[in-house]
């Protein structure tokens, strides 16, 4: 059994990877891979606060689990028979969603942790900063400008993948969303959003295809790509969290060499 993986080696790791006080940083954790920890995920959220400080802000990519693919018709409408029995998107309940990993969720109902308005591309924080991060989220393209991924970018923040597949990093949704590249696809789907008053409240939500690469010609899994040029062209810090091989990026630096990666093969055009 490998040894226990305590607070103390967490902080020591988090802060060789260049993780500073009043750093904002948006996590993507397998948190297997790190090893058992003693406390669990908690420990990993403990070590995360200590080393940003009082100043800085931990983030995660929640998203919600929403009404399953076989429940909607092509266009996204949730089927008749099957409308009554999804469950509204709440901030504060929704669950995030499971394909990401245990992480968000633990973030998500840690004290103090806010979470945005927008389900699909729905974001939590915790931290000196969590509600100007969170807050406001647009409905509608809500992985683009005035969201909290622009906000990440535009605080210098950081993206940390520790042991997580480097194709599920969220900020390169944001790319897509940015790059003047022709043929995106744009995808609508119906959405319930729990009444305060009590209720749901329906709504159409329009937004760049993030289930599928956004325009033809690209493979599906891509980011990966992105991100392996990336490192091969000298950017990132990759050492280990734990057990957890961990790559660490500046957030405006690999957003724009996303963008000009897109634009590059596929063309400029009007965004």
């Amino acid at each position: 059994m490998a040894p226990p993986v305590t607070l103390g080696h967490l902080v020591a790791d988090l802060s060789a990877s260049g993780l500073a006080p009043g750093d904002i940083v948006m996590v993507h954790a397998g948190l297997r891979s790190i090893g058992p920890m003693i406390g669990g995920p908690d420990t990993l959220i403990a070590a995360l606060r200590q080393v940003v400080g009082d100043a800085g802000t931990v983030m995660a990519y929640t998203d919600w689990e929403g009404a399953p693919e076989w429940a909607c018709d092509e266009e996204g409408h949730i089927l008749p028979q099957w409308r009554a029995h999804v469950l509204p998107f709440d901030p504060a309940r929704s669950r995030a969603i499971r394909d990401n990993g245990a992480f968000p969720e633990f973030l998500r109902t840690t004290p103090g942790a806010l979470r945005s308005a927008s389900p699909g591309p729905s974001m939590t924080a915790l931290g000196a900063k969590a509600r100007w991060l969170i807050d406001p989220h647009p409905i509608d393209y809500g992985y683009g400008s005035g969201t909290p991924l622009a906000r990440l970018v535009e605080a210098r923040g950081k993206v940390m993948m520790i042991g997580a597949p480097w194709e599920t990093m969220t900020l390169l949704h944001h790319a897509e969303h940015l790059a003047s590249i022709p043929g995106k696809r744009i995808v609508r789907w119906d959405v319930p959003f729990a009444n305060p008053d009590g209720g749901t409240i329906w709504r159409r939500v329009e937004e760049f295809d993030t289930g599928n690469p956004v325009v033809d010609g690209l493979d599906d899994d891509y980011f990966e790509e992105v991100v392996r040029d990336f490192v091969a062209a000298g950017g990132g810090w990759q050492g280990q969290i734990g057990a957890a091989p961990t790559l660490v990026v500046d957030a405006p630096a690999i957003l724009g060499f996303a963008v000009g990666w897109l634009e590059s093969r596929f063309g400029r055009t009007t965004r």
